[in-house]
């Protein structure tokens, strides 16, 4: 039977039919992992996925919280990075936990405690392990919190581009501790504030007046405004999730800055810029694109690109290879026939895909980065 939450936390239902779950935001609910390993049925054996660096900070209250609930938990350690999130890791990580057989079966939980790189991973890893396994997420990153804490995607990278290997595969729950982010450096949780200006620029408009006026207080983290900003970003993906699991239709809208951001990544190297960097640039390039295609006016995109600054986000960026950037775009996993399929603001808080954006323009707006 599932356990009631503290009334301090917030749970958003995410609907998917027999694979749906719950999202709780609010203090200390690494401490209650346990109790909710205990809810799922059968549960004996957990097996904690977790970075080098998040291991020294938060591993030891996630396994003993569990083995509190009288199961089984065995931390397994990868190196830290997104330059880590490929073949090779995930190949020693599903080494590791067959090598916990027979006491690892389809009865096992697997645990992902981290940020997005863990989460894709883990999800991977528990999507392939004995043809799949539940697993629960404990995203300890203000980006996977408001981000891949939602939706089931996991994935490992492959050299020709990002998240290229992966499945959809649901979590069974969500775990957010907001207290986790106390352990963050300020470039961290400004990589996380850039999907929260991607959510509002999608689909709420009304976000992006809150972000303007909390701005200084989301960058400390103050705690109980930051729950909220969470809260209400993970209901919007999750309302969008809902009705478009596997992004045959709207759930494309979530990739806003995205398409050029991942191809922006890849062309620096990964793990030189971080991913809401990366994709505040995306945005930034899109926005004006978008202007100059005359689909919003040149001040919502300035107005824009002002909020990214003062989040502690780049809008400008020397050096990038334009040629390179629109390549690593050709491969992007969305296009369609070679065809790209960008995401581009019509209005505020409202998006639509088009697949008809001559090249040179693309170009056009990418140059416009390093300028």
């Amino acid at each position: 039977m599932q356990t009631n939450p503290p009334q301090n936390v917030q749970t958003i239902r995410v609907e998917l039919g027999p694979r749906s779950y719950d999202v709780q935001v609010g203090p200390s609910l690494l401490g209650r992992l346990g109790a909710t390993l205990a809810a799922m049925k059968s549960v004996r054996q957990a097996a904690v996925i977790v970075d080098s660096n998040v291991a020294a900070l938060h591993a030891a209250t996630a396994t003993e919280s569990i083995q509190s609930a009288g199961i089984t938990a065995t931390a397994l350690i990868f190196p830290a990075g997104e330059e880590h999130k490929n073949l090779p890791t995930y190949s020693r990580l599903m080494d590791s936990l067959l090598a916990l057989r027979p006491a690892v079966d389809r009865d096992a939980v697997v645990v992902s405690l981290g940020g997005g790189v863990c989460g894709d991973l883990a999800g991977f890893v528990a999507a392939t392990a004995l043809r799949g396994l539940r697993w629960v997420q404990c995203p300890t990153t203000l980006l996977a919190d408001v981000d891949a804490s939602v939706g089931g995607k996991t994935a490992v990278d492959h050299p020709v581009g990002k998240n290229l290997i992966g499945a959809f595969h649901q979590p069974s729950a969500v775990l957010i501790d907001v207290l986790a982010l106390r352990t963050l450096p300020a470039r961290q949780i400004s990589n996380g504030l850039a999907e929260c200006v991607k959510h509002a620029l999608i689909a709420d408009a009304a976000g992006l007046d809150f972000l303007e006026t909390h701005a200084g207080q989301l960058l400390e983290a103050q705690p109980d405004l930051t729950a909220r900003l969470i809260a209400h970003d993970v209901a919007i993906k999750a309302k969008v999730v809902s009705a478009d699991e596997r992004e045959a239709g709207i759930r494309a809208h979530l990739n806003f800055g995205h398409t050029l951001g991942h191809a922006i990544e890849a062309s620096v190297g990964l793990g030189r810029i971080l991913h809401g960097e990366a994709v505040s640039l995306g945005m930034v390039a899109a926005c004006r694109l978008a202007a100059q295609r005359g689909l919003i006016s040149a001040d919502l995109a300035a107005r824009v690109e002002s909020l990214l600054l003062r989040l502690g986000l780049p809008t400008h960026r020397e050096g990038l290879d334009v040629g390179a950037v629109e390549s690593i775009m050709q491969h992007d996993k969305k296009a369609r026939a070679g065809r790209l399929r960008l995401v581009l603001p019509v209005g505020l808080g409202r998006v639509d895909v088009f697949e008809d954006i001559p090249p040179q323009q693309v170009r056009q707006a990418v140059a416009s980065l390093g300028q």
